[in-house]
């Protein structure tokens, strides 16, 4: 499956860069932890938070608070969101300034964002964000009170306007910078879960998901 090409999706920098497969959308969205969401609040301001998110089928739930800008705009007719996410692979270290750069898998998709009001569907997208921290992990956690559950807000995005962009390999070198006495190449990154810690006043072992906890590895 593939999204369709829009205006919105197509850049004019480094087009070739672009592609709009499902299956790599998917893939990165499910492996990064954070996303950003940018829409423009009613004071005409633009906006960008920081926030968690899950994928549910074509469907991407972010969180947030009932009290956030956001959520409130969204209550009647939705909102226009764009919500971006990034894995960053590595530094690239070129001969030059202008070459330094990042390899790098991003997706960003455009829409209008609905407030989730159905409870049963709010439930879902809930506990799929929980799972999204360790698979499993809301079956092994309290549920949200009706008070904690009245505070928290779940905007659902269709993914109808999607595009990805990836950047791999080494530096890319002007022809007459090559011979420079530079060091070029890249440094590899990679997110690695640590050793779990221990809340004070755990009174259970430790379920298998915790020492598995995070999502794959970026490579």
């Amino acid at each position: 499956m593939t999204y369709p090409r829009t205006d919105r999706t197509t850049s004019l920098r480094e087009p070739a860069k672009l592609r709009y497969d499902a299956d790599e959308a998917h893939r990165i969205l499910d492996e990064a932890y954070v996303c950003h969401i940018g829409y423009t609040a009613g004071d005409g301001l633009p906006r960008v938070l920081p926030t968690v998110h899950a994928r549910v089928g074509e469907t991407l739930y972010v969180h947030g608070s009932t009290g956030s800008r956001a959520m409130l705009g969204a209550r009647d007719e939705g909102v226009d969101v764009c919500v971006t996410v990034t894995l960053l692979d590595g530094l690239i270290l070129s001969r030059s300034w202008f070459h330094h750069s990042a390899n790098y898998r991003c997706v960003i998709a455009h829409g209008k964002a609905r407030l989730v009001g159905d409870p049963d569907e709010k439930l879902t997208a809930l506990a799929a964000i929980v799972d999204s921290f360790a698979e499993g992990r809301s079956t092994s956690s309290r549920p949200p009170s009706a008070r904690e559950l009245a505070q928290t807000a779940v905007l659902a995005l269709p993914l109808t306007e999607v595009s990805v962009k990836t950047r791999t390999g080494g530096p890319k070198e002007e022809p007459e910078d090559i011979g420079l006495p530079y060091w070029a190449g890249v440094v590899p990154l990679v997110l690695t879960p640590q050793e779990p810690v221990e809340d004070d006043h755990v009174t259970v072992p430790a379920p298998a998901h915790v020492a598995s906890a995070g999502r794959p590895v970026q490579s």
